[in-house]
């Protein structure tokens, strides 16, 4: 009965339905128009952002540990595991989609991580909170919307996400040094507990650590092997262009197999419309002191996230002569594919870049699900107590299911959180427009942007002393 109600869903969003791969286009698109392909026109402007982004005072969580912190969830089996999905099901086409979906992505994630920023507040600790969950009770001013997006990220992020992403990393493990799924299961689990008893800052910290090694190491290894390979990158350019248009063989047939899973995948590695990442932003004081300013650092989240590191993925899998059966396949095939790159070192390459991708993933999707604990006044010890036993308790279920149940879940989780937030930020377009506006008008006078609510004509209400 379980498996009947999680595959109708499935289809229903992702399947002969379809309705996901409407709404991200049709939201990818809609933003970019309004927000006049600011992802390409102030490609450089996101770049010179990173200088100031670190600055801020010691008490508080600066632009940079935010994006981190937003990274570290982004980056995780999507990158690795996703993309070995995305083709083994949809062949190389899949990776234009998931090109194409990312770009389309930076303005979708542009524009909630600036909500994230308008709409936050403090909680109990004094610390920033916000979400999609905030800027819908604010800014719309329905509750029962906000409550609906709480419980579908508290599947998706508090429990379903944290399964999948321990199940890749124990069966990486075992592949690569036979350990039993349990026991590492059991060590994962017990270092997680130990960082996110820290709360958001400790996660921040952690991830604006790790991150930046982590995401180097990979790219140049992906790099390495590209030089290696290079007289056959002009043939796997090729293959991906001609099967993403249906172009080789298997025709019309391949084309919607990459469409698909080059959307579905592109989607969950980079998080673009899901709703996650405002979380993040909102808890970030940036400089600039301005939510746009918030804005472009998560963009440029996106940008490194699908299209660098994704495509890093896709280039080792790619150049490796390995075979790709049409059945889905996770962090095997990657590792497989090392191994044709680099022998027996390349299995033990991907254990250690998943655990790490992986793990950081999994700290911050506590943080995101916990941000929303303030809006059912759970924000206390008890609150807190009971949602950290339960996450772990999942990590520990993840540990051992099979990759189709962890996959099927988390797929419904995100697609339920991605079809409340695009309707709430479609709607909110004006305040996104408004608060980019003034942005733009501060910049065009040679002045640092400061934000104020009062002179911003944004919807519904702020939290009073934030940003007045």
């Amino acid at each position: 009965m379980f498996d009947l109600i999680v595959g109708t869903i499935n289809n229903l969003l992702w399947g002969e339905g379809q309705i996901l791969i409407y709404i991200l286009l049709f939201t990818g698109i809609w933003f970019s128009v309004r927000l006049k392909l600011i992802q390409i026109v102030k490609f450089k402007h996101m770049f010179s952002l990173l200088r100031t982004s670190s600055k801020c005072d010691k008490n508080d969580i600066s632009s940079f540990q935010a994006l981190c912190t937003g990274l570290s969830a982004r980056v995780g089996t999507g990158n690795l595991a996703g993309v070995a999905v995305a083709i083994s099901l949809g062949g190389s086409g899949a990776i234009f989609w998931m090109w194409m979906i990312a770009i389309l992505g930076m303005a979708t994630g542009f524009a909630e991580s600036v909500l994230g920023q308008v709409y936050k507040v403090r909680d109990s600790n004094g610390e920033f909170r916000g979400g999609p969950a905030y800027y819908i009770q604010q800014g719309i001013g329905s509750k029962a919307l906000a409550i609906a997006f709480a419980l579908c990220l508290f599947l998706g992020y508090g429990f379903t996400f944290s399964a999948m992403q321990t199940n890749t990393i124990t069966d990486a493990l075992n592949y690569a040094f036979e350990i039993p799924t349990f026991y590492s299961g059991i060590v994962i689990t017990v270092l997680a507990g130990s960082i996110i008893l820290g709360g958001f800052k400790a996660i921040a910290r952690f991830a604006e650590r790790v991150v930046p090694i982590m995401g180097i190491v990979f790219v140049l290894a992906a790099v390495l092997i590209t030089i290696i390979n290079f007289t056959q990158v002009p043939a796997m350019l090729k293959d991906i262009f001609l099967s993403a248009f249906g172009l080789q063989e298997a025709g019309a047939g391949a084309m919607g197999a990459a469409i698909k899973n080059g959307i579905q995948r592109g989607l969950y590695s980079n998080e673009a419309g899901a709703g996650s990442v405002p979380h993040a932003s909102a808890c970030a004081t940036p400089i600039p002191n301005h939510p746009v300013t918030q804005g472009y650092i998560q963009m440029l989240g996106v940008f490194f996230d699908t299209i660098v590191l994704c495509s890093c993925t896709a280039v080792i899998i790619l150049l490796a002569d390995v075979d790709i059966s049409g059945e889905m396949e996770g962090i095997r095939l990657t590792q497989e594919a090392m191994i044709a790159h680099l022998a027996q070192g390349g299995v033990y390459f991907v254990a250690a870049a998943i655990t790490l991708f992986a793990f950081t993933s999994v700290v911050a999707n506590y943080a995101y699900a916990e941000s929303n604990l303030h809006l059912f006044k759970l924000d206390n010890k008890l609150g807190r107590g009971i949602y950290t036993l339960l996450y772990l308790s999942m990590m520990m279920w993840g540990a051992s299911a099979t990759l189709k149940e962890v996959w099927d879940l988390a797929d419904i989780a995100l697609g339920l959180m991605t079809v409340v937030n695009v309707i709430a930020i479609i709607i909110l377009t004006p305040t996104i427009l408004a608060v980019t506006g003034d942005y733009n008008k501060q910049r065009a006078e040679n002045t640092e942007p400061e934000f104020d609510a009062n002179k911003v004509k944004i919807q519904g209400k702020t939290e009073k002393g934030i940003w007045h």
